[in-house]
């Protein structure tokens, strides 16, 4: 049985849907536990590669208790920030894909485990989205950060030291 936060995130999710009794069902009767949801109405969502994804999340996640839901695919090759409706029309940035008005997302049931895409952060049912602008911080710091440690590493220091490898 689903947990109060389960069940407030299910009805978020499904809020968006066309149909969300539909969406329900197919969620309980989908062997892989997912289903498309319709992006641009209660968000946007911005999909970094996961090169740049975990460590965005990981200073994310020190800047902020609880950041908006975040998406994987099992590959690791992909993440999902869930962020507010409109962000994908005025987003200027390389890399990034942006689903918003018009597009779909294929969205896993909260709370299980499912074939090709997981939750990182599933939502809490209260409409909490991650701040674009707080994002686009966190990969900034996050690419700066591997700038530094790919440039020290090519350089012959040990980036973790801060001098020459010995």
């Amino acid at each position: 049985m689903a947990g109060p936060e389960t069940k407030a995130a299910i009805e978020w999710l499904t809020s968006v849907a066309p149909d969300p009794g539909a969406c329900r069902w197919e969620w309980e009767r989908n062997p892989q536990g997912i289903a498309l949801l319709p992006a641009g109405r209660r968000w946007d969502v911005l999909i970094l590669p996961g090169e740049l994804g975990y460590p965005t999340l990981d200073v994310l996640t020190r800047l902020i208790d609880r950041p908006g839901p975040v998406l994987a695919d099992f590959g690791e090759s992909r993440m999902g920030f869930f962020v507010p409706p409109g962000t994908v029309s005025r987003w200027i940035g390389t890399g990034v894909r942006g689903c918003g008005q018009g597009t779909w997302i294929v969205v896993p049931y909260p709370g299980r485990a499912t074939g090709g895409v997981r939750w990182l952060i599933p939502p809490d049912g209260s409409g909490t989205l991650t701040d674009a602008a707080l994002l686009e911080l966190a990969m900034h710091e996050a690419a700066g950060a591997a700038a530094r440690d790919a440039r020290g590493a090519h350089e012959g220091w040990d980036p973790r030291e801060g001098r020459p490898e010995s």
